[in-house]
């Protein structure tokens, strides 16, 4: 097989057991009863995310603090995601996430009865915000590293991760709308309080699953060593490099226009939290649409491919989005938006895992969160200052345009390591010589 052949794509696409092919991972008990509560957890996790956001603007009318609270949402991962993949790659990885799931069902509680209480101010939002991002620094990047432990056939943990994007964005299109109508009719408290019972789904499948921990056969080097040693392997290798820094070129200029949505759904299409809601759903209609595809592929074969076009659909979505005045033109330019940004991180994700070793996979997870979380909160500062200076839509062009500039760089730059890419798959097994 030539470089040629994985660039091409996915083959085989009218293949009769299309629907099969989606769900394999399904088949595997340990994975089947993470995917079950992450459904229900992940419901409330976008209630509570689009609440937050109407709460901060109910309560300050400012773009640029809602940029603040999202900038305290996430500077913690991206600070604490370095030393989390060390110990991602060390400790028990089933045990970690029974603890920050724990957590995160506390925090949602506090948070549930700060607002309820009638004693939210922007102070304590800030400060649940980053308990949230402190917990998400080590729940994320041992989530996606436990994956590959919950999976029992090799060949299908390209399909997890995309059944896992599939569920992330089928809550994204839940959650956000229940939660546009219960703030419009009852109040933020409620949607928080959900979130924090929600958890309970999730933690009770962690407690169910029947997990064999991984035995290092080989000690571990002094905590910075593997810290240092993490950030060598993966900078080191042009592929992952590239893929690392196409997501925080994009967390810093396109993905931070979530944090515009609240003044785009009063001030452009003079509507409530009800509209914002069924914005973020139309993102989540096209986010799910690109994850199904994803997970209906055969293998990880061409995603650079698909990934340089994920990036320039992102683009022109916001694009489109910064010109629509209306409200069904608006959720199609979200909708085109929310599957490119899904493409392109879960089509990444899937690649880093595919092509990580074994035994640094942790450390270069924790990349993809710093990448992805820990930049975005710059880019909301960034995203939140601009549309103060010169309005919402304005800023919502400059990202789009800004992200079609960096998936042609990107694309430009991955085409000359194919022949990298294709022997790193050939050493793991997943294509023959």
């Amino acid at each position: 097989m030539n470089s040629s052949d994985y660039s091409s794509g996915e083959q085989g696409s009218n293949d009769p057991a299309v629907f099969s092919r989606v769900f394999r991972a399904l088949r595997g008990r340990n994975y089947r009863l993470f995917f079950i509560g992450q459904g229900i957890s992940l419901i409330g996790t976008w209630m509570q995310q689009v609440a937050m956001s109407w709460l901060v603007y109910s309560l300050t009318n400012s773009a640029f603090l809602l940029g603040v609270v999202a900038f305290s949402a996430t500077i913690c991962s991206f600070v604490l995601a370095p030393f989390a993949g060390v110990l991602v790659d060390r400790l028990n990885r089933h045990r970690i996430l029974i603890i920050t799931q724990s957590l995160a069902m506390i925090q949602a509680f506090i948070l549930a009865a700060v607002v309820l209480t009638g004693t939210a101010a922007v102070w304590n939002l800030i400060l649940l915000s980053m308990a949230l991002g402190t917990i998400n620094a080590f729940d994320m990047p041992t989530r996606q590293s436990f994956v590959i432990e919950m999976v029992e056939k090799k060949e299908d943990l390209s399909n997890a991760i995309a059944l896992n994007s599939s569920l992330f964005n089928s809550a994204r299109l839940i959650g956000p709308s229940v939660a546009g109508l219960l703030v419009a009719t009852i109040g933020e408290g409620l949607c928080f309080l959900i979130n924090g019972l929600s958890f309970i789904a999730v933690i009770a499948c962690l407690l169910a699953m029947t997990i064999t921990p991984k035995v290092s056969a080989a000690g571990h080097p002094e905590f910075f060593k593997g810290m240092k040693d993490g950030f060598n392997y993966s900078f080191g290798f042009a592929p992952i490099r590239y893929i690392v820094m196409l997501l925080s070129y994009a967390s810093l200029v396109a993905i931070p226009y979530t944090v515009l949505l609240p003044v785009y759904a009063k001030e452009i299409l003079r509507g409530g939290a009800s509209t914002l809601g069924f914005l973020t759903a139309a993102a989540g209609v096209g986010a799910l649409v690109g994850a199904v595809y994803l997970a209906s592929r055969k293998n990880v074969l061409g995603l650079g491919k698909i990934i340089v076009i994920a990036s320039l659909t992102f683009g022109l979505g916001l694009i489109l989005l910064s010109f629509s005045k209306v409200s069904w033109l608006s959720m199609l330019a979200m909708s085109l938006a929310g599957y490119g940004m899904v493409v392109t991180m879960a089509g990444s994700n899937t690649f880093l895992q595919s092509i990580a070793d074994d035994d640094k996979r942790g450390r270069v997870m924790s990349l993809f969160v710093m990448a992805f979380m820990g930049l975005t909160p710059f880019g909301s500062l960034l995203f939140g200052g601009m549309a103060n200076v010169m309005g919402t839509p304005a800023t919502l062009l400059a990202g789009g345009l800004l992200c079609l500039a960096g998936a042609v760089v990107f694309g430009w730059k991955f085409s000359k390591v194919r022949g990298m890419v294709h022997d790193a798959y050939i050493r793991k097994g997943i294509i023959s010589e």
